[in-house]
Order: structure tokens, then C-alpha cells, then sequence
């Protein structure tokens, strides 16, 4: 008998005033069995780092052709696709050629450095990629905070992003290469 995923609900009120986004968003999460509480942390937090009325989750691991997230036209074109960790340069060959613009955020210590040496020529063709560092630290605090149900107040400015709850303060600062 497969795992089922664990249905995970999170309440994000969401400052950002480096876009002027200003918002709370309820969110239904569902972390796959083989997910780890940082993944599903990280996913929240690029949903923070990119929140609006029309992204959202898609099926995620468990989907080949999907990204993480995803903010569609009305007509279905996807303006933004964004992928987590450290994924093959054909997949995110497909993204860029579905997408008008691709987001992909990047984590886990020293594995970023060598995958980026490696795929650093393959990836420069891509003019709608961007890739942005997450502190290896600051998520791994945001993922001690993984819960069933999550409320937390997000505040963006100047690049840092602070989450907080009545239990922790955590502010890490995204990076983006050069």
C-alpha cells in the first residue's frame, strides 16, 4: 500500500515591501511521503519570496512536468515556474522553453557550489533563468519550524526575509550568484 502525502496548513501574512505585496495567504500544503520538512520549508518560503493572488502549488515530486510552483495567465501560458534544489540542465531546459520566466532556488551548502561549477556554462544561454542561493543555516532553522499547522509573519525588505511565530524570529538574506 503507497504512502499517502501529509496534508500540511500554513497561514502566511506577508510584508513585502520590496514588491509591495501585502497580503495573507491560507495555504494547503501536501509534503510527499519521501519529502523532507526542509523541502516543504524551502517551497514555503520561495511561495513568500514570490507571493501572489494567482501562484500556487502544483503536484510537485510526484509530477515530472511540473515546477515546485507555478503563476499561470488566464489564457494558461505560465509567466513563472520555480524549481527547488539542484535539478538536471534538461529539465530546467524544458522550464525555460514553457515559461516566460524560471526561478530557481538553490540550497543546501557546498552541493550548490559544485553543482553550479558544473552546469555554469550550460545554464548562462538561458536569458529568463534566475538562480537565487538560499543560507544553508537560515533553512535549516525555517525547517525546525515545519508543522502541521503553520502560522507565521513574513516581513521582506531590502532582500532580508524574516519568519516569525510566537515561538521564533529567523532572517536569512536569499543571494543570487554571480
Amino acid at each position: 500500500m503507497a504512502l499517502k502525502a501529509t496534508i500540511l496548513k500554513a497561514m502566511l501574512n506577508i510584508a513585502d515591501m520590496d514588491r509591495h505585496h501585502y497580503a495573507d495567504h491560507h495555504l494547503t500544503i501536501a509534503q510527499h511521503p519521501s519529502e523532507t520538512d526542509l523541502r516543504v520549508m524551502i517551497r514555503l518560503l520561495a511561495f513568500a519570496l514570490n507571493a501572489s493572488d494567482t501562484l500556487e502549488f502544483t503536484k510537485g515530486l510526484s509530477t515530472d512536468d511540473e515546477p515546485e510552483l507555478w503563476q499561470k495567465t488566464l489564457t494558461g501560458e505560465i509567466e513563472l515556474w520555480i524549481e527547488l534544489g539542484l535539478p538536471e540542465e534538461d529539465r530546467l531546459r524544458k522550464a525555460c522553453n514553457r515559461a516566460s520566466q524560471v526561478l530557481l532556488y538553490t540550497y543546501g551548502g557546498r552541493a550548490v557550489d559544485l553543482w553550479r561549477e558544473k552546469h555554469r556554462a550550460s545554464l548562462a544561454r538561458f536569458d529568463n533563468l534566475t538562480i537565487v542561493d538560499l543560507p544553508e543555516a537560515g533553512t535549516k532553522a525555517l525547517a525546525d519550524l515545519a508543522a502541521r499547522n503553520m502560522s507565521f509573519q513574513v516581513t521582506i525588505q531590502e532582500g532580508d526575509v524574516t519568519f516569525s511565530n510566537e515561538n521564533a524570529l529567523i532572517t536569512l538574506r536569499p543571494t543570487q550568484p554571480d
